[in-house]
C-alpha cells in the first residue's frame, strides 16, 4: 500500500473511531425514546440493510457454513446480552463514564478472559499493566472519595456487565474462521434482529409519531456511523495495515465519547475519569504491546 492510501485510511480510522465513541452520545438521546430491545432491533436492522451493497461492493462472498453460523447465533446472544446492558447503563448513568469505562476496560477483560482460558500466560510486565490498569479503572468509578453512594450505583455494575460481555463477543466470532469477518457480522445482526423480534419486540406497540428528527439523525449516526462505517473501514484496515497498526487507534475512542458527551449532552468529565482513562489505556498499550509512535 502507498503512502497516500496509508494516509486516506488513517484518516478514515480516525473518523471510524470518533463514530464509535459518539455511540455513547447517539445511545443516551434514543433512551428517551425506545427501550435497549427496540433500538438495538432499529440499530441493526438498518446497519444490516447498509451492510450488503459493501459487502458486494467488496465482492465478498455471502455463504456461511454451518459451524459459522452455529457461532453467529452464540455471539448473537452476547450481543443482546451486551446490548442490553450497554444501554442501560449509559440510560442511568452518563455516556462519557460508559464511553471511558467499558471501551478501556474491555481489552483487558479480554486478554483476562483468554489467560483464564489458557490462551495467555501473564508475566510479570503483564502483572504490573493488570494493575495499573485496575487502579485506572477504580480512579474512573471515583473509589477513592470512599462515597457508597457513588460507588455502588446501579448504572457501574450495568458498565461492569457489558465490558466482560463484550470480550465473549470477540471470541465467540473470532471461532468463524471460515467466513469474512464483515459477513459474518452482517449474519450476527440479522440474527440479532430476528431474536429480538420473536423475544423482546412488538413492533405494533411503538409510537412512531414519536420519533422525531433528533432520534431519526441519532439513529442513523448510531446506524450507519458507528456500525456500517465504523466496522467496515475497521475491519479493511485490519486487512490492508494489520491488527497491531489498527489496534492504535482504539485508544481514540474513549476519549471520543468524553469530547462529544460534554459537547452534545453538557456531562461534567470529571478529573478522575480523564486520570482513569489514560492509567487504563497505559495498562492495555503495555497487556497488548502496542506501539504508539513509529517511523
Amino acid at each position: 500500500m502507498t503512502n497516500t492510501n496509508k494516509n486516506i485510511f488513517y484518516i478514515l480510522l480516525f473518523f471510524a473511531m470518533i463514530g464509535w465513541g459518539g455511540s455513547w452520545v447517539n445511545i443516551k438521546i434514543l433512551s428517551n425514546y425506545l427501550n435497549e430491545f427496540e433500538t438495538m432491533f432499529f440499530r441493526f436492522f438498518i446497519t444490516a440493510i447498509t451492510m450488503i451493497p459493501i459487502i458486494l461492493i467488496l465482492r465478498k462472498s455471502f455463504k456461511i457454513n454451518l459451524k459459522a453460523f452455529f457461532f453467529v447465533i452464540l455471539t448473537s446472544i452476547a450481543m443482546i446480552t451486551y446490548m442490553k446492558y450497554f444501554y442501560l447503563g449509559t440510560k442511568f448513568g452518563t455516556a462519557s463514564l460508559g464511553g471511558a469505562f467499558v471501551t478501556s476496560l474491555i481489552p483487558i477483560n479480554t486478554f483476562l478472559i483468554m489467560a483464564i482460558l489458557g490462551s495467555k500466560k501473564i508475566s510479570k510486565k503483564d502483572s504490573f499493566a493488570l494493575a495499573l490498569g485496575a487502579i485506572g479503572v477504580m480512579t474512573m468509578l471515583n473509589v477513592w472519595s470512599f462515597k457508597s453512594e457513588e460507588i455502588f450505583v446501579i448504572h457501574n455494575l450495568y458498565f461492569i456487565l457489558a465490558s466482560v460481555l463484550w470480550p465473549l463477543v470477540t471470541i465467540l466470532s473470532s471461532k468463524a474462521t471460515k467466513v469474512s469477518p464483515i459477513v459474518f457480522t452482517l449474519y450476527l445482526y440479522i440474527v440479532t434482529c430476528i431474536l429480538n423480534l420473536i423475544f423482546f419486540v412488538d413492533l405494533t406497540t411503538i409510537e412512531y409519531e414519536k420519533l422525531d428528527s433528533l432520534f431519526w439523525i441519532n439513529m442513523l449516526c448510531l446506524s450507519i456511523v458507528a456500525s456500517t462505517f465504523a466496522n467496515t473501514i475497521y475491519f479493511l484496515g485490519v486487512e490492508k495495515l494489520g491488527a497491531s497498526e489498527v489496534s492504535t487507534f482504539i485508544f481514540l475512542v474513549p476519549f471520543a465519547a468524553i469530547t462529544l458527551s460534554a459537547i452534545f449532552l453538557k456531562e461534567e468529565v470529571t478529573f478522575s475519569i480523564i486520570i482513569g482513562t489514560i492509567l487504563t489505556i497505559i495498562a492495555v498499550k503495555i497487556l497488548n504491546n502496542i506501539k504508539i509512535l513509529k517511523k
